[in-house]
Order: C-alpha cells, then structure tokens, then sequence
C-alpha cells in the first residue's frame, strides 16, 4: 500500500482548513501552519448554492442547518429605497444548495470541529529548498520539515505567492469597503442591496436576528477616505432611512475598512508549491465567490493529490481544472463591478426589465459540479 503525501497547508482561514479537511478524509497526511494566534473576528457571509454544495461536499450541511440562516431571496434596490428587483436564488440554484446567510467565525468553527488536525498556530514558513523528492521547509520558530506539498493558502496578501511568482501583487480594483455584524432589529429577512452611483448598501442576515452589514464606495485609491465612522454616514447620508439607522448603530463606528484587490496571476505553482483560494485568485465581492472558490478549490486539490501519477502532474492538472472556472468568475465579477459608474437612472431601469436573466447569465455556469 503507497505511503499517503504528506502536505502541509500554510494559512488556517476558509480556504486553508477546508483543503486540509478534504485531504484528510481522502487518507493524506497534514499539517496545518497559521501565523496569526488567533482567528480574525471577520465580519459575515453569503453563501450562494455552489457554495452550499462544496461545504456540504466537505460535511458541514449539518452545520450550516444550525448556525446558518436560508436566503430564499435577494433583493435590489435604489439608493432611496425602491425595489428594483427581487431574485429567487431559491430557485436559481435548485438542485444545487440552498443559499445561506452565516458569520465568518461560525463557518470557521465549523471547519475546525470538522477536522481532528491541530493548528500550529504562531508559527509561518521562513524557508523553502525544494528538491526532486520534495519541499524542505523551515519554520518561523526554528523547527523543520520534509514536505511531498506545500499548500499556500495564506490570503490576498500571500507570503507564498511570493516564492511562486514575486510580480505577482494583488491589485487595488477601485473600491474601499465596510463590514460590521448588528442586531437584526430592522427584521430585514432577505439578501438586500442598495445602490447609489458608485455606493453600495449590503444587509445579509445570518444567523438569529444577526445582520451582516456592508458598504463600499468606488474611489481613486485605498486612502482616499478614511475608516472612521464618521466617514461611513457622510459618504451614505442621502441612502434610505433603513440605511442611515444600520450605520448610526455603535458596530458601525468599529466597522473593519479595507481596500478591495484581486489577485489575477495564472502561475499558481512552482513545482510543488500551489497557491489555492485567494491566494491565488481573490475577487472583488460583488459575486459572493470566494468561500464557493475557495472551498472548490480545496475538494478538487484533495481529488487530484488522490490521483495517480508524478506529483507534480497532479498538481498541474489540478491548475489546469480550476483556472477556466476562477478565472471566467473574475472576469464576470470586473464586468459587473464596470456598471458601478453607470447613471442610475439607466442601471435601474436595466434591473427593473432584465434582473433575473442577468443572474441566471452570471451564475448559471456555476451550477454545473467543478
């Protein structure tokens, strides 16, 4: 009986613990290294059916059924309130999975109790020498390793992506965003969006009466606003009233800001390092495909590496899977993103006649299994 690779996943978030998690129930052997001591608090997330169906895939439908919220609708509105259009993901995704509203600490917990593996946490790669017969890896706090696989699953900012592709940066797309969790008071009981030119309002319920919350604003760079709170409702202060009352709540004040960047390098791998999720592919949010890729990404490696074959084979293949698929999301995600300085008063009536088939376009390849 063949000895199982041993692989070592670099990075502890979604991504990280879902491809050790599909490894592990296929037989190989993991370790899983994370440099922060703690996980980040995060905010929320949508999960749209294919999503739904990776993480099920992965075992955690049970999970999802008890700390998750169903989203049978998303509705699109203007800056003032009016809805433009109701979509039933319910129906879009039938046969797929059902969308689901959940925190991002509740999702990750889910994936550590899914997986009997310890993290090292604290500790990150230094070093890496490759040879024919594998990857000699040395570590941040002096110990060491011989690894068949090296998994960079390590985040849009990946230390990993370095070593397989040094030019490959991520890149600023144009956006800085909002995101806090509140009390869902306002009994918002759908996915429900607000436009404005170049502004977007974003109320995700996800879990009992918890609502995920956010905003983002086009700009000419990361710093051009600042993250106070204060800046929040200035740049929101003509949105409807629901809007105004979610971003006068105190969560708002403390609300995670960031600039929005992709990462679009096709290299993905060095002989027997691979980068996965957003370390290799991240997306502006505006398709909600970033647990459903990441996730992907981490059942299809796990099926390649049970393969048969010369490892770094495996690994190509693996590339060669997935790059259609993330990269066809990304370029549905910068086509949509393009809209966000159209005149309202076309974008909404666009919605108002065509919503349901512009959903089933951009998300109707995605039902198929990857």
């Amino acid at each position: 009986m063949p000895i199982p690779l041993n692989v070592l996943v670099v990075g502890s978030g979604v991504a990280g613990m879902a491809a050790a998690g599909a490894m592990h129930r296929r037989g190989l052997s993991v370790d899983i290294v994370e440099r922060r001591t703690h996980s980040p608090a995060g905010a929320g997330l949508f999960l749209p059916g294919n999503a739904v169906r990776a993480l099920t895939e992965l075992g955690l439908g049970a999970a999802l059924g008890a700390d998750g919220v169903p989203i049978h609708r998303q509705r699109l509105r203007d800056q003032r309130g009016h809805t433009l259009a109701e979509i039933d993901v319910t129906a879009l995704w039938d046969g797929v999975g059902q969308p689901m509203g959940i925190t991002y600490d509740r999702l990750r917990t889910a994936l550590v109790d899914n997986l009997p593996l310890p993290v090292r946490t604290g500790v990150t790669v230094r070093a890496l020498t490759e040879s024919e017969s594998g990857v000699e890896v040395e570590f941040s706090d002096g110990s060491g390793g011989r690894f068949d696989v090296v998994v960079g699953a390590d985040g849009v900012h990946s230390e990993l992506r370095r070593i397989v592709n040094p030019q490959a940066e991520a890149r600023y797309v144009g956006q800085i965003c909002w995101r806090f969790v509140t009390d869902n008071t306002a009994d918002i009981d759908a996915w429900t969006v607000w436009l404005g030119r170049g502004a977007t309002f974003l109320a995700v319920p996800v879990g009992k009466d918890r609502l995920y919350c956010y905003a983002d604003l086009s700009t000419s760079g990361p710093v051009a606003v600042t993250p106070a709170g204060s800046s929040l409702a200035e740049h929101f202060s003509r949105f409807d009233n629901q809007v105004r009352d979610l971003i006068a709540r105190p969560e708002a004040t403390d609300a995670h800001f960031s600039g929005i960047e992709e990462v679009t390098d096709p290299a993905w791998r060095i002989r027997r390092i691979i980068l996965i999720g957003d370390a290799a592919h991240a997306s502006s949010p505006n398709m909600a495909q970033g647990v459903a890729m990441s996730v992907e990404d981490a059942l299809v490696l796990a099926e390649s590496l049970s393969g048969t074959g010369e490892i770094e084979q495996l690994l190509e293949g693996y590339r060669q899977r997935r790059l259609p698929r993330t990269q066809w999301v990304q370029a549905r995600t910068r086509r949509r993103d393009s809209t966000r300085g159209t005149a309202p008063v076309v974008r909404n009536t666009v919605l108002r006649l065509a919503a349901p088939r512009i959903y089933e376009r951009d998300y109707g390849r995605l039902r198929d299994v990857p």
